[in-house]
């Protein structure tokens, strides 16, 4: 079966009042961090982690097995060691509840670090805090209790060329052996929509052919940025890398051809999706990129649910 899954925000709690809303995107302003600190950050990562439950059950609900963590549910995490929070027996509880809830009932929950990682930067500084950013995603996948595998994957981009896609990605493979294994052993890359960056085949010669970490494959992407291959090709040469791990593929449409107009950007998500993907056959995990969330999921279902009646 293949799964469908959401990222971080739940359209149908996030629409509540204030005082009611469950979110796991509880943040601060950096001036706010410096005035309240550590305790203050602890104290709203317990209540994203408390929420984080929530949205599981809600997800276990209507029959929804996969979702994307938010990056934000440890504020400024970058800054301090978790272990340091006042209330980390409080939080790593909170983390083990909704963990052991998902592995119950069979759900796989992932994240996607944001787009500032850049591991094949030539520049030390920009390594360090990529370092750090996903340090902070394994950290608190071994917190929740998730496995040291692509299963629970950390996915990000290869993240710019520099002029020189050879040395860029030479760069990114001897940078990914700096990592700690908690992040190594759950990275994934994934392919992009510009010409200028990587398509499915180039990192499939570049990075995975050298590391062996697997490739997350973007239909929407894809279309932007076919790199000489059709969309089955590509498809099934990132499938190739997963062994005997699940893959993960990320479905989304345009936002330009939803809103019939040309002057958004072709790579702009849409709000909800129309069609279904071509699986060519295969099974895999689908991520669906939307931005009304579970409401798109809702909705994509409906629609393989007719496709199946006809």
């Amino acid at each position: 079966m293949n799964h469908l899954g959401y990222a971080c925000i739940n359209q149908g709690f996030s629409t509540l009042p204030k005082s009611q809303r469950i979110t796991t995107n509880r943040t601060m302003i950096k001036r706010t961090f410096q005035d309240r600190g550590i305790e203050y950050a602890s104290e709203l990562a317990l209540q994203n982690l408390r929420d984080l439950y929530t949205i599981l059950e809600w997800n276990l609900a209507n029959d929804i097995y996969f979702y994307r963590l938010s990056s934000d549910i440890i504020p400024w995490a970058s800054e301090y060691d978790l272990v340091d929070m006042p209330n980390f027996g409080a939080v790593h509880a909170a983390a083990l509840k909704a963990g052991n809830f998902a592995r119950k009932h069979g759900m796989r929950l992932t994240s996607h670090p944001g787009p500032f990682n850049k591991l094949a930067s030539p520049k030390e500084r920009v390594f360090q805090l990529t370092k750090t950013d996903l340090s902070v995603h394994g950290d608190l996948f071994d917190l929740i209790g998730l496995p040291r595998t692509p299963y629970a994957k950390l996915n990000i981009h290869v993240g710019a060329a520099y002029g020189d896609k050879p040395f860029a990605l030479d760069n990114f493979c001897r940078n990914f052996e700096r990592l700690p294994d908690n992040v190594r052993s759950r990275l994934t890359v994934e392919n992009d929509d510009k010409e200028s960056l990587y398509s499915t085949l180039e990192l499939y010669e570049g990075v995975y052919k050298r590391i062996g970490i697997p490739i997350v494959f973007d239909y929407h992407h894809h279309m932007l940025h076919p790199g000489g291959q059709t969309e089955q090709e590509a498809l099934e040469l990132a499938l190739s890398t997963w062994g005997d791990i699940k893959p993960v593929v990320h479905y989304a449409e345009s936002r330009s051809v939803e809103h019939n107009n040309p002057k958004i950007k072709p790579q702009a998500h849409s709000d909800l999706v129309y069609n279904v993907l071509n699986d060519y056959g295969n099974e895999f995990d689908i991520m669906i990129e939307a931005k009304h969330k579970e409401l798109a999921l809702l909705k994509y279902r409906k629609n393989l649910h007719t496709l199946a009646a006809k």
